[in-house]
């Protein structure tokens, strides 16, 4: 087995039970269809077993709707001369676990003393086929070292999976017979069907007995053979699944891919699933020269976010928690569109345009919910699953009292992610020149959201001003408040872009637009009232300090010393409960930070300077959101503040693999891999985009030796190279590189 390289492998060397949940989560694997968390294939107690496949969703208490975790395709059940192989018995001698970055294949190799004193080496590999996305394969070399004896394998598939205890599946058939397994099941609610072929190989020098077990909603194969000291034996397992999401007949599929597969069939989905990772990773490495936990930590980001991304679907969008966990339940959020997607922009923009489509496709979800709110247009959801709908739970278990509920507001007034969408849309739009899709899809979602922002505004007869009241912004430690800065901006170009869209539309594209004005009844009255309500919206900009006040009264609440508090290992918000950290000034992200990433030409740098001098300190940067980190490390970079950038981006890049906040167990921080690859990028890599194209002013941290990455501007994909020369001047812009 080849050593694993550390600028592209993860790797455990010991068996940790006390970490196992944040383990699991690391070693997902996955290919944009379905992911598998990195438990083992013999089980272990209290594990958080699941695999997820992209928009299995399926209704379930206070939560709305969930991905269902679905029938378990790795379970492996193996008897060493009549003594069952698991962790939590015998002694481990030996243990290491590597997650090779550059094809996704995870392997294990564990040296087993087992109750009786036979010590076995047992070395499983497994990976889901990114050229066959409907195929996963797991194998297992099996070698006793003091002992002969027997070995007993049983492979199943379990309809029992469950999502902690709730239960989606009911039974519709099976089989287990002539070598090969079948299982037909179906969510109870939703009433997607799935199912699932399964195959088991087994070489061995010695005869092997063969059996099936028709157990209900658990169809099983059975091998038996000798072992002998110093003998090896190998195992293959290839489960394929399709779901009527797929198609019509998802038994008939599963069965017949099976049947086209060779036996075994590990060496003929190996190259090409290989092959596709070389292709992936052509058009999206980042490559760090200097500092070996950024560059692994840079990759793991990426690798996180390539498995949870939809290829070859249009209905589906990445989670908060991507495909790696149970956390949030599989809904989307911002998060995508902001954090996630412009890795996807900028390196392969088909993935984001499937992103983008999920919006689209979900777009009268966001018109039932304006409409139930009393509003016109589109609102588009908080977290949203498979029909765009609101699907925020409204109370949830208090954190730290479970026999207590908490009344979450998220879904009703943190009204931005509206605007997120459309801004993404434009970012994507600029990037790729795709004119088609805004002309046919991203030009309605504009138009319906301009609405619902215009019906959303209240007018402030005092002041003559618009203004936005009762809402909670990306800083989620302040809720109920109003006029928020980054919501009231967000309205006001919204507005301003989609009266330019539309006025672009009758320029360029008469028809589009009249078929618009007809399908929309979208008047001339109409326009003249956006721009109205743009003009007049109020944003809280004080010329003389250059400050934005986050909200209204917020300079007005108690100012806390963030390090005084230190040494801690919890957020604000649980030092000081939820009310109490609200009537502080401390922030979970700094709202203002993240408006003038976006909208970069709102500040000037003396004001830009004097916004991050007074949100850095009072932001929760540990211990909040997981979102922040990367956003101030470009805030950083961009006001020549190399080392405190570094700082930051480093916490963004510990989240999951050092588990920074404790809940990496939960799934991936989606954002934070995304916002990784924008610190990168956008920080240190200085690449931004106006109306001439695209440059580069690189900030690099001072022992970064060099730094390339690739992206993607108009069709034609660029690889940036830049030497590290110190402080950025003419003689490092001059010694750059850029190649298409």
């Amino acid at each position: 087995m080849q050593l694993p390289d550390p600028a592209w492998c993860i790797t455990q060397n010991s068996w940790e039970p006390a970490h196992q949940r944040h383990s699991e989560t690391i070693f997902t694997i996955g290919n944009g269809y379905l992911s598998t968390r990195g438990v083992f294939e013999e089980g272990y107690p209290r594990e958080s077993r699941a695999t997820f496949l992209h928009g299995v969703f399926d209704d379930v208490p206070i939560v709305f709707t969930e991905l269902a975790n679905i029938p378990d395709w790795l379970e492996l059940t193996i008897l060493l001369d009549g003594e069952h192989y698991c962790l939590n018995m015998g002694e481990v001698l030996f243990f290491e676990r590597s997650l090779d970055l550059r094809n996704g294949l995870l392997t294990r190799r564990v040296r087993w003393r087992s109750p009786q004193g036979n010590i076995t080496l047992l070395e499983f590999e497994r990976f889901a086929s990114l050229a066959d996305s409907h195929s996963t394969l797991l194998r297992v070399k099996i070698t006793p070292e003091n002992y002969s004896g027997t070995v007993e394998i049983h492979a199943g598939i379990n309809g029992e999976a469950d999502n902690e205890g709730y239960k989606h599946w009911e039974w519709l058939g099976q089989a287990a017979h002539n070598g090969s397994l079948w299982l037909h099941t179906r969510t109870r609610a939703s009433q997607i069907e799935l199912a699932a072929a399964a195959r088991l190989s087994l070489k061995s020098q010695s005869d092997i007995q063969m059996e099936s077990w028709n157990v209900h909603n658990h169809p099983t194969l059975v091998r038996r053979t000798a072992l002998r000291a110093g003998e090896s034996i190998e195992i293959e397992k290839v489960v394929v699944y399709y779901t009527s999401r797929d198609t019509s007949h998802p038994l008939d599929a599963a069965r017949q891919h099976l049947a086209e597969l060779p036996n075994p069939a590990w060496d003929s989905l190996w190259r090409p699933h290989q092959e596709n990772w070389e292709k992936e990773w052509q058009t999206c490495d980042v490559e760090i020269e200097g500092d070996p936990e950024a560059q692994i930590a840079v990759r793991f980001s990426l690798f996180q976010l390539l498995i949870a991304a939809p290829r070859q679907d249009e209905h589906v969008s990445i989670g908060a928690k991507t495909l790696s966990g149970y956390g949030y339940r599989g809904h989307v959020f911002w998060d995508t569109e902001i954090f996630m997607l412009p890795f996807f922009t900028y390196t392969q923009p088909a993935i984001a345009r499937n992103l983008l489509s999920y919006r689209y496709h979900n777009l009268d979800g966001a018109r039932r919910k304006a409409r139930a709110n009393g509003f016109e247009g589109a609102q588009y959801p908080w977290e949203s699953a498979a029909t765009g709908d609101e699907v925020t739970p409204t109370w949830v278990p208090h954190f730290a009292d479970r026999t207590k509920m908490v009344r979450i507001w998220t879904g009703d007034i943190e009204i931005h992610i509206s605007a997120m969408i459309c801004y993404a849309l434009c970012q994507y739009w600029k990037a790729t020149g795709d004119d088609h899709f805004i002309l046919h899809r991203g030009a309605e979602i504009f138009f319906e959201v301009a609405r619902f922002w215009a019906s959303r505004a209240e007018w402030n007869k005092e002041h003559s001003r618009y203004e936005f009241h009762d809402v909670i912004g990306p800083d989620e430690y302040h809720d109920h408040v109003d006029n928020n800065a980054f919501t009231n901006a967000f309205a006001r170009w919204t507005l301003q872009n989609a009266i330019r869209l539309y006025s672009w539309l009758t320029r360029n594209h008469p028809d589009i637009a009249a078929t618009y004005c007809e399908k929309l009844h979208l008047m001339p009255a109409e326009l003249q009232q956006w721009q109205d309500v743009a003009e007049k919206i109020y944003f809280p900009y004080d010329p003389q300090t250059g400050l934005i006040e986050q909200f209204d009264g917020y300079f007005q609440r108690r100012d806390v010393d963030l390090q005084a508090l230190e040494p801690r290992s919890e957020s604000i918000q649980s030092i000081f409960g939820i009310e109490g950290a609200n009537l502080t000034q401390v922030l979970k992200q700094p709202d203002v930070l993240m408006l003038a990433y976006l909208l970069p030409e709102l500040l000037d740098e003396r004001s830009l300077q004097a916004n991050y001098d007074y949100y850095t300190p009072r932001t929760d940067h540990t211990y909040g959101s997981s979102l922040g980190p990367s956003i101030q490390a470009i805030m950083a970079c961009r006001l020549g503040k190399q080392e405190d950038a570094y700082e930051h981006f480093m916490r963004a890049a510990r989240a999951d693999l050092r588990d920074v906040r404790g809940n990496a167990g939960d799934g991936i921080h989606g954002a934070s891999a995304g916002g990784v690859w924008q610190a990168v990028v956008f920080g240190f890599g200085g690449l931004h985009m106006d109306q001439h194209g695209w440059h580069i002013v690189p900030r690099l941290p001072s022992h970064w030796k060099r730094l390339k990455f690739h992206f993607t501007w108009r069709g034609h994909p660029y690889l940036i190279d830049l030497p590290n020369h110190g402080p950025f001047s003419s003689e490092a812009q001059d010694d750059s590189r850029v190649s298409l």
